[in-house]
């Protein structure tokens, strides 16, 4: 029995966890393989456009260690019963560190909330999970997901809105991203480089995204950043 592969390009990866953000003692990362109906058609069996196949925490040293233990034997993932393809799946990370105090605090609120009630199907595991997904420590990064527009067009637009040092190019499967680095803006942009970068066309979402890692697969397109 064969293996789904998610690293497709190890020195890639390696490449790009060196380059994310330093954890503080506080922090840590959220990464979750999402099985996408836009990337396989033949998956049916999901309603919406992604379905979540797998989600887990890392601190940067064992990330790599973690995403090889994705690897596991095909049609181990499944939804409803229905096994996903490899063709399917894809990889996303929380570029900017997850806070576990935040999601500590927060995650005490909810299971206290959940246990006054009567039992209807919660996780208490999930719920934690989701608590940290949505605890963002610090935004290092901004990011705006662009789709149906050209990347080159679109970068050269940014002349006279952000100066390009302080942004990352991440080109994925179906358009690319503009990671913005929001210490490295300069000040005679600070106060107006967000509202003219929403000018943009094409822009499908903006803030603090999951974003595809870097040299793993995106319905089996590999990830990767582009040089300015």
């Amino acid at each position: 029995m064969g293996h789904y592969s998610i690293i497709k390009d190890l020195d890639l990866l390696e490449n790009f966890v060196r380059w994310l953000p330093e954890l503080q003692e506080h922090e840590i990362f959220y990464v979750a393989l999402f099985a996408r109906k836009k990337y396989c058609a033949e998956i049916k069996n999901i309603k919406t456009d992604k379905a979540q196949c797998k989600r887990f925490t890392s601190y940067t040293k064992r990330l790599v260690e973690k995403i090889r233990q994705l690897e596991c034997p095909l049609d181990s993932y499944t939804v409803k019963d229905v096994s996903i393809p490899q063709e399917a799946l894809a990889l996303y990370i929380s570029v900017n560190p997850r806070d576990l105090k935040e999601a500590t605090k927060n995650g005490l609120i909810k299971l206290a909330n959940l246990i006054t009630q009567g039992y209807n199907g919660y996780n208490p595991h999930q719920e934690v999970m989701s608590e940290i997904h949505r605890a963002c420590s610090r935004k290092v990064w901004y990011d705006f997901d662009f789709d149906g527009v050209e990347m080159d067009e679109t970068i050269g637009k940014l002349d006279g809105i952000l100066n390009l040092d302080c942004v990352k190019v991440l080109k994925t499967h179906s358009g690319f991203h503009l990671l913005v680095n929001l210490k490295g803006i300069r000040e005679e942009f600070s106060k107006s480089w967000h509202q003219e970068m929403g000018k943009l066309a094409g822009i499908d979402v903006r803030g603090d995204n999951l974003i595809p890692v870097v040299g793993c697969t995106q319905g089996e397109f590999v990830p990767h950043f582009i040089e300015l």
